[in-house]
């Protein structure tokens, strides 16, 4: 995955290594793409490249940005190219326009540049036509928005896909909708500034471990770009139908909000010192639970209950392993463990003494009502963390997050003086702690298995030592980790999720990256920190050229497979290395 991912949390777009757009859904993260040649070649396409056979190309981000620079360098000469999606502060409010600048600069000699900008919409379906102006070029999407291309450029030269030489900086601008009237200089050079001086200034507030400070930094550049700022929904990842592996059929489309990804990436959040996403998020969960009576597992980016499943059939997929799908059936799945996650997402709006003078914060009606949502399903099977599709149990994991909930609920109730609420979150703490210990204890192996009612390792029950409920100088955590690892770990760091059936055909070959990590983090928890920092800096390995996760990883080949990035490794990472090293070392004044 030689990906690069940009954005300002309006889009995203994944640029390759040769520095073209591979990847772009406009104007939401969930809409067709414009540009989606990661899927197919007749997924349009917009590349700045040279026409010399000799080219070699670096790329990297700008540090502490989510700026993307990439340089070509050929015998006639070098140049770079910027990409950013404009992201500043303005009139007290986040400016995030659809939007993607592109600064041509020549570093050296007289290097030929050729521009191709075709897109599309439909998922490919749709042939957009040109229409040149004086200054642009405009494409029509379905008779109502409009595409447009702003440049400096002669535009002949982009229109005719004409090699030209590189003697000036050039910009190009593309637009969905509100087009750049501006200068086109002036203002492309204000939002880069602007750009870059918003993302040095976000990560300077945020809080980093002693060690792995470049991978937690990357790590939370990623996630922050993942969260939709219009209602505050978090993705689970950029794209959709990239294959768990080759010729799988496992292709997903993780462009929505899973309400226990979300929790996850909040949790890594609110510990790097970053609490607006956590705001942001409250207000869209205030919004789902004002509406529906029961919360479903995932939602749509504006709250959209029916997020319906369909196989784009025209597309030929990743590496032509398809299908292609839009949508997610999993919004009719049945998955109780969302629940304690939600409880846990708002605890800080009722503990944490900064959230305190908020007016707009989430009701204790709405704490009382997860609660009493897990009091009446906590018997009850569901598709568990892993959406099993075709056999409901009482999963390990949703009974995990059963406990989870009642102990928030419990704090919770106890800082606001609510005896009532805190008996009830100490009763559902000891009901789901006795179902856990008596029925999911699988005493010959020494570990937690999935269910009540089977005993299969499953990587997703190492929450059991990162949660908490083990706790470290319990003697069933250590036995419950090493069972695990010798069940489901790869080379000593690389971890399945599970190697039983699960309904969805063949067994999974691929490792699942933030299994890893869950090992990591318990490796620490239990003590273990040498072991704990080596399989971590292996895990780490694997990151791309810019340092980007997928979801899955190839044991024999160390490829990236699946959606991509993918949050949960980059929570897996902030969260491994907090483990690993909870604070910056501090500053030692030499002696004299």
């Amino acid at each position: 995955m030689n990906l690069a991912l940009i954005g300002n949390c309006a889009y995203q777009a994944l640029i390759d290594d040769t520095g073209r757009v591979r990847w772009l859904c406009w104007p939401r993260f969930d809409s067709s793409f414009v540009f989606g040649s990661l899927l197919d070649e007749q997924g349009g396409e917009f590349a700045v490249e040279t026409v010399e056979d000799d080219v070699r190309h670096e790329q990297a981000y700008v540090p502490n940005t989510n700026i993307l620079r990439t340089v070509h360098h050929t015998h006639r000469g070098s140049f770079d190219v910027t990409d950013f999606a404009p992201r500043f502060r303005q009139y007290e409010r986040s400016f995030k326009p659809t939007m993607l600048v592109r600064r041509l600069r020549k570093i050296t000699g007289e290097p030929l540049v050729r521009v191709r900008c075709r897109p599309t919409y439909e998922y490919g379906r749709a042939t957009l036509q040109p229409c040149m102006a004086s200054n642009h070029i405009q494409w029509t999407i379905a008779g109502a928005s409009s595409l447009r291309l702003t440049t400096n450029i002669p535009l002949s030269y982009v229109a005719d896909e004409r090699e030209f030489l590189l003697e000036n900086e050039a910009w190009i601008v593309l637009t969905y909708g509100e087009p750049l009237e501006a200068p086109l200089v002036e203002t492309c050079e204000t939002f880069l500034a602007k750009t870059q001086k918003y993302w040095e200034r976000w990560v300077k507030h945020t809080t980093l471990p002693g060690r792995f400070q470049e991978a937690v930094v990357r790590s939370a550049l990623a996630l922050k770009l993942h969260q939709f700022e219009d209602t505050g929904a978090i993705t689970a990842a950029t794209t959709t139908s990239l294959p768990e592996f080759l010729g799988s059929g496992r292709n997903w489309d993780y462009r929505f909000c899973w309400l226990r990804d979300a929790y996850f990436t909040l949790r890594a959040m609110f510990r790097i010192g970053h609490f607006d996403e956590l705001e942001a998020f409250a207000s869209f969960l205030k919004n789902l639970a004002v509406r529906d009576a029961e919360l479903q597992p995932v939602y749509g980016i504006a709250g959209e209950r029916q997020i319906d499943e369909v196989v784009l059939d025209h597309l030929a997929g990743y590496k032509g392993s398809g299908p292609v799908r839009a949508g997610n059936a999993a919004y009719q799945q049945v998955q109780y463990d969302c629940y304690g996650e939600m409880l846990a997402a708002l605890a800080p709006f009722f503990m944490d003494l900064r959230f305190q003078t908020r007016s707009d914060g989430p009701p204790l009606a709405l704490v009382e009502r997860l609660l009493r949502h897990i009091e009446q399903t906590m018997d009850s099977p569901d598709a568990g963390i892993w959406e099993i599709r075709d056999d409901n149990r009482v999963h390990t994991f949703s009974l995990l997050f059963h406990w989870v909930g009642g102990a928030i609920a419990r704090q919770i109730a106890r800082h606001l003086g609510d005896a009532e609420l805190a008996g009830r979150g100490d009763k559902v703490m000891r009901q789901s702690s006795a179902v856990l210990d008596q029925k999911c204890w699988v005493a010959e192996g020494g570990f937690f298995g999935d269910s009540t009612t089977t005993s299969h390792p499953d990587a997703a029950a190492l929450m059991m030592i990162n949660l908490g409920y083990l706790a470290p100088d319990d003697p069933r955590a250590e036995s419950h980790l090493r069972a695990l690892a010798d069940a489901l770990l790869i080379d000593g760091h690389l971890m399945r999720r599970y190697k039983h059936h699960d309904g969805l055909g063949n067994v999974h070959p691929a490792a699942f990256t933030v299994c890893g990590f869950w090992y990591v983090e318990a490796l620490a928890r239990l003590g273990h920190t040498d072991e704990a920092s080596a399989a971590f800096e292996r895990l780490l390995s694997y990151r791309n050229h810019v340092g980007l996760l997928s979801e899955d990883v190839s044991p024999q080949t160390g490829e990236q497979l699946g959606n991509f990035p993918q949050t949960y490794s980059h929570v897996g990472i902030i969260n491994a290395a907090f483990s690993i090293s909870p604070l910056p070392e501090d500053l030692v004044m030499p002696g004299r």
